[in-house]
């Protein structure tokens, strides 16, 4: 270990230091629209998969929505259970951000850089099988959600109907897992129309097994969660067959080997962070909708926070799209070994999210007074979404920008330092001030929302600080260390 620590130079990859104009590197033009271009081209087909998978989710609830109003309760709160005890350890889905297999970003993306091709597959195994293994007890979780809402004080007549649903959920679980590690696989070596087309075709079929099921075959809202789980395999299937059968996957796959089985503690290693990173986040949102249930006229608050948090998640698609291409280039420059590309892929990430933050705002406000009908025909809901949105533009003011932090923190392997920010952002500063101003200031989900609105405009300042006091040499050299070195993880 001396030698590869000699070799690479480690040194603490975040330094505190005085701007210096001279030493400022300098990009020229060819570079500047090289780099737009290659991010576009990773950031495009990311956002069509980002919004096709959450697409998933968000079609189901609206099928239910026109079932009846606490159905809709329902499988609104047995979602956000699942997310609290499930998703959120797995993946980046509707809006659902990082969790455990968002360590293939950093470990997957560097060696990708560094042309340790064959690791790509090793580590996508050793991610399925770690996530595999913690799907177990979570779905045990699942089968009881019922039982555990109403011990925490939900209506009992939503906690019975979201138990169903989190119970008929439960398939959805492992093969989600697999899809977040395929995902990564692939996105991390710059192979991103596969995902997109596969999703596609898996997002159209989805609303015809909705219809069977929900309509067809009368299982209400059961029949919403099972075919989640109908569509995640399928698209497992998909991308199964390209990257078994594909010559694109033919370096990065050579098939099953026991090397997965070795060093499973390192990707563990980062991978808790990982989880702790996205969890304290999402689990912020997802309690919100729970302590809704708490508020006068639960199901009215329940559905629309809800729905509020659907679309929220579905409007953040777009930029988290561009979070995962920044993800993406960090860690493969890092990887390689050019910190200076890696600076200049930033830069060129915040311009463009920027821009599409705007655009969002615009296209939100205009479309707030139909988009409840999307999900339900009843006039107070629709009228209450209308004035959530209002809300919903304030926050895409911010997680734009915070899509591409956060993917520079997962390219970089800062899954530490995100769940720190987080934990300050969110429980220090949001769900306080959302309790208070729903409870105290009697302001209802409105003022649950403020406090989310809150904390992502904390989470955006406490990173974007982070990024501006980056060494990027240092990071390089970090990613050598982390690439070459089976035995000694690196810690952010």
């Amino acid at each position: 270990m001396a030698s590869l620590v000699e070799k690479c130079d480690l040194v603490t990859p975040l330094v505190v230091k005085e701007y210096d104009p001279e030493s400022e590197a300098k990009f020229t033009r060819d570079e500047i629209v090289a780099e737009a271009k290659l991010q576009l081209f990773l950031a495009g087909p990311m956002m069509f998969v980002n919004v096709l998978l959450s697409l998933i989710q968000t079609i189901s609830v609206m099928f239910v929505g026109h079932v009846s109003e606490l159905a809709l309760s329902g499988a609104s709160m047995a979602t956000s259970f699942a997310s609290v005890t499930g998703f959120s350890l797995l993946l980046t889905s509707n809006v659902m951000k990082v969790g455990m297999a968002c360590a293939l970003d950093t470990y997957c993306g560097q060696s990708y850089g560094a042309k340790q091709y064959h690791m790509l597959g090793i580590h996508m195994q050793r991610a399925m099988l770690v996530l595999l293994v913690v799907s177990v007890p979570l779905a045990c979780i699942w089968a009881t959600a019922g039982d555990i809402l109403r011990v925490l004080g939900q209506d009992p007549a939503i906690a019975a109907e979201a138990g169903a649903y989190a119970r008929y959920m439960i398939p959805s679980i492992f093969p989600f897992a697999l899809l977040q590690c395929q995902f990564r696989f692939l996105q991390t070596q710059n192979n991103v129309v596969p995902m997109m087309l596969t999703s596609g075709i898996t997002t159209l079929c989805h609303v015809p097994i909705c219809w069977l099921l929900i309509n067809k075959m009368g299982l209400g809202s059961k029949g919403a969660a099972l075919a989640n789980g109908v569509s995640y395999w399928t698209n497992d299937l998909f991308l199964i067959l390209y990257i078994t059968m594909s010559p694109a996957c033919r370096d990065t796959w050579k098939g099953f080997s026991k090397e997965a089985l070795q060093n499973v503690s390192k990707f563990i290693w980062l991978a808790i962070p990982s989880a702790i990173m996205v969890c304290l986040e999402i689990w912020s949102y997802e309690i919100m909708v729970i302590v809704s249930g708490l508020l006068p006229n639960p199901t009215l608050e329940t559905s629309v926070l809800s729905i509020s948090l659907n679309t929220n998640g579905m409007i953040y698609m777009i930029p988290l799209g561009l979070g995962s291409a920044i993800s993406v280039r960090v860690a493969n420059e890092l990887g390689a070994g050019r910190p200076k590309s890696a600076r200049l892929a930033v830069r060129m990430a915040t311009l463009m999210v920027a821009a599409e933050s705007l655009v969002a705002v615009v296209v939100i406000i205009l479309g707030r007074n139909v988009w409840g009908y999307c999900f339900s025909s009843e006039v107070d809901v629709v009228s209450y979404v209308s004035d959530m949105m209002i809300l919903i533009a304030i926050a895409n003011m911010a997680e734009g920008v915070l899509s591409v932090l956060s993917g520079i923190a997962r390219g970089c392997g800062w899954q530490k330092i995100g769940a720190v920010v987080n934990l300050a952002s969110f429980y220090f500063i949001g769900i306080p001030l959302g309790v208070v101003l729903a409870f105290v200031l009697h302001l209802g989900g409105k003022g649950l929302w403020t406090g989310i609105i809150a904390a992502v405009f904390a989470q955006t300042f406490f990173l974007s600080i982070i990024a501006l006091r980056t060494d990027w040499e240092a990071e390089a050299r970090k990613a050598c260390v982390r690439v070459f070195d089976s035995t000694i993880p690196v810690v952010a």
